[in-house]
């Protein structure tokens, strides 16, 4: 089945729901002449995880944050899309779509439940995209082809305990061993920690080369060595589970190294410039459903017996909010699309992650300035979406990391 079989048959499946409507109806008449002009399959790629978002994910968000639950049923119908395997080849059993699709895929999964759309992200961006680039074929096969339907999510594992930044500072180690490699070494933050079933992590395996001795694995899990710290208790996407990756004396057969030893720094540096994409999408879905909750509410809030919307205080703040959603979304798109045209994007997905992520932080905030004290109360999702939005600023890069990556980027191509 191809990616625009799959597409419209889920459409024939919305079509047998329309009686399931979301409670907000501002997501069903908001205006989408930002997406007029976009291919065929896009619109309909956009309009389906517009649909799934509404459906699916947003009547239950509020559970999923609440109680910790990872989105097992919901991260098995996305594989059935094709959204947990956007651009992987439909040869390996993936979508095939490009970078531009997944952005707007993102953007409204992310709308529906951003925690959803963190465990979409990570298996996208993190975990098959550096495989589909350095992988071998046999690698491809077993890593990627069980990874695409949903019933396994993959983790990436960089970051360390003293070195969230620094990825050039990796402690955790390989040793050739001759037959296998031997891996020692904790590794923080992994998003799909618990629930994934194989990763990529990060090893120095010849120290005198520094950030050029950082070679790259694939590992199984469960496997030998390898046990898992605990879950942490996190501000917001509480749906998808983060700890610690412990290995100690970890067997990985030696056709396991992704790429050729030394490279572990490029391929994770090209593999965080596409995640950057995809957190920048991820914001702009928190940021849009914080809006259109702003929006509705103040139509529907009557303060001095008029709809507080009238109030030009609050014309102001929507006025912003609007314009730097845009803003940020194309920023997003101009990165999206410089990558499928095969050009040097970094500079633009760090633009339009720091933008977007910063936007969300600022939508959010409003959101709940608008609503007032409803905003802050779980009654109303508002407060989920400026919990949810704050580490947008944070994993795959902080702002001040993105700001540095402009500034070498901008700077080098002013001296030429």
């Amino acid at each position: 089945m191809n990616s625009l079989q799959k597409l419209g048959n889920f459409c024939c499946f919305l079509a047998l729901r329309t009686r399931q409507r979301p409670r907000l109806g501002v997501k069903n008449v908001r205006a989408i002449s930002y997406m007029s002009g976009l291919p065929e399959t896009h619109e309909m790629l956009r309009q389906t995880c517009r649909d799934f978002a509404d459906n699916e994910l947003a009547p239950i968000a509020g559970k999923l944050d609440k109680e910790s639950l990872y989105p097992r049923e919901q991260v098995k119908k996305l594989g059935e899309l094709g959204m947990m395997s956007i651009t992987v080849p439909e040869a390996l059993g993936g979508a095939e779509l490009d970078n531009l699709g997944y952005a707007i895929a993102m953007e409204e999964i992310s709308r529906g439940c951003a925690s959803t759309s963190v465990v979409m992200s990570v298996n996208n961006s993190l975990y098959l995209s550096p495989i589909m680039k350095f992988g071998t074929d046999e690698q491809k096969e077993k890593w990627i082809r069980p990874f695409v339907s949903g019933d396994k999510v993959g983790c990436f594992a960089l970051s360390e305990p003293d070195n969230g930044s620094d990825a050039g500072a990796a402690k955790t180690t390989a040793k050739d061993q001759g037959d296998h490699w031997l891996l020692n070494g904790t590794k923080s933050w992994i998003t799909n920690g618990y629930e994934s079933e194989a990763g990529v992590v990060f090893a120095t395996t010849d120290r005198s080369h520094k950030h050029k001795g950082i070679s790259c694995f694939i590992f199984p899990k469960p496997v030998e060595g390898l046990s898992l710290g605990a879950k942490e208790n996190k501000l917001g996407i509480k749906a998808s589970s983060t700890c610690n990756l412990i290995f100690e004396d970890c067997v990985l057969p030696k056709e396991n190294l992704l790429g050729e030893p030394g490279m572990g720094f490029k391929i994770a540096m090209m593999t965080l410039d596409c995640g950057r994409i995809g957190i920048a999408a991820q914001a702009l879905g928190i940021a849009q459903a914080a809006f259109e909750c702003a929006i509705e509410y103040a139509q529907k809030r009557t303060a001095f017996s008029k709809p507080i919307s009238s109030l030009q205080a609050i014309q102001f703040k929507l006025a912003d909010m609007e314009t730097r959603i845009q803003s940020s979304r194309l920023l997003t798109w101009q990165a999206a699309c410089m990558m499928d045209a095969g050009q040097n994007y970094t500079k633009e997905a760090a633009m339009a992650k720091v933008s977007a992520s910063e936007t969300a932080t600022f939508v959010a905030h409003q959101c709940i300035q608008i609503l007032g004290g409803m905003g802050y109360v779980n009654d109303m999702p508002a407060e989920r979406h400026y919990r949810d939005a704050r580490i947008t600023e944070i994993y795959e890069g902080t702002s001040e990391v993105q700001r540095l990556v402009i500034a070498g980027r901008l700077l080098k191509e002013y001296s030429q």
